[in-house]
């Protein structure tokens, strides 16, 4: 059985290294595990009860919902932006929060991970994201954590996927994202 995990991208700069990140992760899945990027997180509407009505709910947001329901795992690329985590990613927690004890985060394994600027790598962002998915519904893997400083510098000239070090920190964090959804789908 193949293990779908959906990639959610919190930078939307088209020469994103977290979004170069998720792209390694694609290139690295092992054998068994399908990771993909979720592409359209731009075109969802804040969330808003209002408009979150059963059969009315706009295009965007359905469709990531969509996506997310088909998925057995995630995981969340998390710059860091003014300490905290980006407003297109929490959006889409928000969104795939709802129904409420029914969202598509529940019981799934989720990790998250990224890269920042500053020599910390975005550790902060990342921890209030666990924060909002546990809150979710999520089954947050906290052991499972990748937080990649200094990306300006880092990233200049070599993609991720590229620099071994992180390619092999990766690799160990999609392998552990999918053994996470084999138990889960096992259980």
């Amino acid at each position: 059985m193949s293990v779908r995990i959906l990639a959610l991208v919190g930078s939307l700069r088209a020469g994103s290294h977290n979004r170069q990140l998720a792209e390694a992760a694609v290139k690295l899945a092992p054998e068994g595990a399908d990771v993909v990027i979720y592409e359209g997180l731009a075109d969802i509407p804040f969330y808003n009860e209002d408009i979150d009505v059963e059969g009315d709910v706009p295009a965007a947001a359905a469709k990531l919902r969509e996506a997310a329901q088909a998925s057995d795992a995630f995981l969340l690329f998390s710059p860091e932006y003014n300490g905290t985590i980006p407003a297109v990613l929490k959006n889409a927690i928000d969104w795939l929060s709802r129904p409420y004890g029914a969202g598509s985060f529940a019981g799934k394994p989720t990790a998250v991970l990224g890269t920042a600027y500053g020599q910390f790598g975005g550790v902060w962002a990342q921890d209030e994201t666990r924060k909002s998915l546990g809150i979710a519904g999520a089954k947050v893997l906290e052991d499972v954590k990748l937080s990649i400083p200094g990306s300006v510098v880092r990233f200049a000239e070599t993609h991720p996927a590229d620099d071994a070090e992180v390619a092999a920190q990766l690799t160990e964090v999609i392998a552990l994202v999918h053994g996470h959804a084999d138990e889960t789908a096992a259980a």
